[in-house]
């Protein structure tokens, strides 16, 4: 049984950034994605670089698979192309989808990345918050959840590791 919060996350609009994708891939642990929100968007370029340039990489083969991921193309050419000049590909074009689309939220885990989306009014999330709210819904462990993703590349500082175990105690 879903508890009225899962339902209320899973009607929102979410446009998602490769690093998620790639490193909830590479723990077994894509899925939440679609427990938690129901459906995802990304744009192109973020499907470019998961699927068709990280070919046989974690990810690849998952992200292609998943049918409640849907890929969207960014129209705004002029904010992608203003964006890049700071932001990768794909974190520029998430930042144009999400507003294109007036998505609810947006996954990104690069600090300048998520610093541009919140000075446009997007609501941001990274890996690890999404992470924090699959352990609310007691869907996984967070701590062993946590150094899965270590193992798996993906980057945190031992403050920010430390901070994100204080937070996730605090909410215990």
């Amino acid at each position: 049984m879903t508890s009225p919060l899962s339902r209320v996350y899973s009607k929102v609009k979410v446009v998602s950034n490769s690093t998620a994708l790639v490193h909830l891939s590479a723990i077994g642990q894509l899925d939440l994605l679609h427990r938690l929100f129901g459906h995802i968007y990304i744009p192109e370029e973020v499907y470019q670089e998961v699927v068709i340039a990280g070919a046989g990489k974690p990810g690849a083969a998952e992200v292609e698979a998943a049918n409640w991921i849907e890929t969207r193309h960014v129209t705004n050419q002029l904010a992608l192309s203003l964006l890049k000049v700071t932001l990768g590909s794909g974190e520029a074009a998430c930042i144009v989808l999400a507003a294109e689309m007036q998505a609810d939220l947006v996954i990104l885990d690069d600090r300048l990345a998520r610093m541009q989306a919140q000075e446009q009014g997007l609501s941001v999330v990274g890996t690890v918050g999404i992470l924090l709210i699959a352990d609310e819904r007691s869907y996984l462990d967070f701590p062993s959840a946590v150094d899965s993703l270590l193992s798996s590349g993906f980057r945190l500082s031992p403050a920010e590791y430390q901070r994100v175990i204080e937070l996730w105690k605090a909410k215990r």
